[in-house]
């Protein structure tokens, strides 16, 4: 019993020193702050409010993260608030997605949508499978799918290999297409035999000579691979229309330098536009070039803003003969996502979706292009509401990335550039990598394309169509800021509608 009492006297005695010292070294930290703080020129509230100051900086970080999960309701967050990323992550689970005692969405808000039901709504027996779409009939291998809601681009390199891993297993569970991103085509997208679509930005990347440029036998190769089935060139993106890529050279590691044909450690830059585009004739030459060598079919992806650009490229479509068209166009809206763009660009940039997607849709049928080139709709649209608009409007498919991400797992940690993703999805860090399992993961993935499907079906069916590209404008409704709403087709009449008005 002496022998245990001895033992205890030993750590309080120990625990009493180790506090002496621990204190004396925190007055002695404090004042080592203190004089740094007091001697420098950078902050002035630091200079006049020595160790004190620090704690503003410290709380103004913090801020976000309290906000998320203490003070914000759940409409209130951007980009997304707690409702939408709720329901991705129930639908990822594949858990009940049901709520309780009514919505908390306002209708009455400016720019609200919400469909019209019908008085007889289509019955589950005559509910159909989304129809079959055929892209780049002119090819030497067209491309057809079923699949209506896609993994938008997100390179390897902006995103994980864990990430990569999961999307692409996902995707070949749900049988819906991943796009590669501009970052080039990696093996973990190819492991899984899922459909990609492979981009080609404005930095080449995995298609370049060093010099810069196409390389021909590259471009062939990746064509090579049987689930490369569609090649996206990437004239702009939402967050920022107008400048290129950047990856920063701490997560350009050799695997991704040697894929992108870069050096490790070397920022990844991507120029503003591809400078061998110059004009629409020149957009329509590149395209012939890329589908002459891949024979697969080819688009553009873009954000909408000076639109006169859309009508001269139908015009030069019309005198070169459809087999010239790109075979689908990717609109971005203006709010699309990134892990780093200059604020300028990401706030005040382009037009956003609701605005772009009626516009771009009307001018392909004004010039008889609609059935040629298919249109897909990407930008914020992660949950059925928005999906479901983007087919009243008229596109043919939706492409999500932070849709994916938050079945993946994203916290909205606002981390996504500086490789520090807490859930290890745009991080390099293997102890961050760590806890995303892709085996899991890729589970939830394809949940969250299934249960998209589904409840975008849903909401169709109580439109009376029969499934989700039968969705027409007159299905939807847009509230106005004097709180009234008027119909989607009212507010953007298709061509048709304005020859007969006329």
């Amino acid at each position: 019993m002496s022998q245990i009492s001895s033992i205890v006297l030993a750590l309080l005695e120990f625990l009493s020193y180790a506090f002496i010292f621990a204190v004396g070294a925190g007055v002695l930290w404090l004042v080592v702050i203190y004089f740094r703080d007091k001697t420098q020129t950078e902050s002035t509230l630091r200079r006049n409010y020595p160790v004190v100051a620090r704690f503003r900086y410290f709380f103004e970080h913090m801020g976000e993260f309290f906000r998320q999960y203490f003070f914000a309701l759940d409409r209130e967050e951007m980009p997304f608030n707690r409702a939408e990323r709720s329901w991705a992550y129930r639908a990822a689970k594949n858990v009940d997605s049901t709520v309780a005692f009514g919505s908390t969405r306002d209708l009455r808000s400016t720019g609200t949508v919400y469909f019209v039901n019908c008085p007889f709504p289509t019955l589950e027996q005559d509910a159909k499978e989304p129809s079959a779409v055929t892209i780049g009939p002119y090819t030497r291998h067209p491309y057809t799918t079923d699949s209506f809601f896609n993994i938008s681009g997100m390179s390897y390199g902006a995103i994980s290999v864990p990430a990569v891993r999961a999307l692409s297993q996902g995707a070949k569970k749900a049988g819906i297409w991943i796009n590669t991103g501009e970052g080039g085509l990696s093996p973990y997208h190819l492991e899984s035999g899922a459909d990609i679509v492979f981009q080609i930005g404005t930095g080449k990347f995995g298609v370049r000579k060093p010099e810069g440029g196409f390389d021909e036998d590259k471009l062939r190769k990746v064509a090579g691979h049987d689930s490369v089935r569609m090649f996206e060139i990437k004239l702009s993106q939402g967050a920022k229309p107008g400048k290129g890529g950047i990856l920063p050279g701490a997560k350009v590691t050799e695997e991704i330098a040697e894929i992108r044909g870069l050096k490790p450690g070397q920022d990844a830059i991507s120029p503003n536009r591809h400078p061998e585009v110059d004009c629409v004739d020149d957009l329509l030459d590149m395209i012939a070039y890329v589908r002459g060598v891949t024979g697969k079919p080819v688009g553009f992806k873009t954000v909408i803003g000076a639109y006169g650009f859309l009508d001269s490229l139908c015009r030069e479509i019309q005198k070169r003969g459809p087999e010239s068209a790109p075979d689908f166009i990717t609109i971005d809206s203006a709010d699309g996502g990134t892990g780093a763009a200059p604020m300028s660009l990401i706030d005040n940039m382009g037009m956003p979706l609701r605005e772009s997607l009626p516009l771009a849709v009307d001018i392909l049928k004004r010039h008889g292009l609609r059935e040629r080139i298919k249109v897909c709709a990407s930008g914020k649209l992660i949950n059925p509401s928005e999906v479901a608009w983007a087919f009243c409007a008229g596109a043919d498919f939706v492409n999500s990335a932070r849709g994916f991400m938050f079945a993946l797992g994203c916290i909205q940690a606002l981390q996504c550039n500086k490789n520090t993703c807490p859930t290890g999805i745009t991080t390099h860090d293997p102890k961050l990598q760590f806890g995303l399992d892709p085996a899991s993961k890729s589970e939830r993935v394809a949940y969250y394309a299934k249960n998209m499907k589904k409840e975008v079906g849903i909401i169709a069916h109580s439109c009376g169509a029969a499934e989700p590209r039968l969705l027409k404008r007159y299905h939807a409704r847009i509230v106005l800021d004097n709180g009234r709403s008027v119909s989607m087709d009212e507010l953007y009449p298709e061509p048709e509608q304005q020859q007969a008005a006329e």
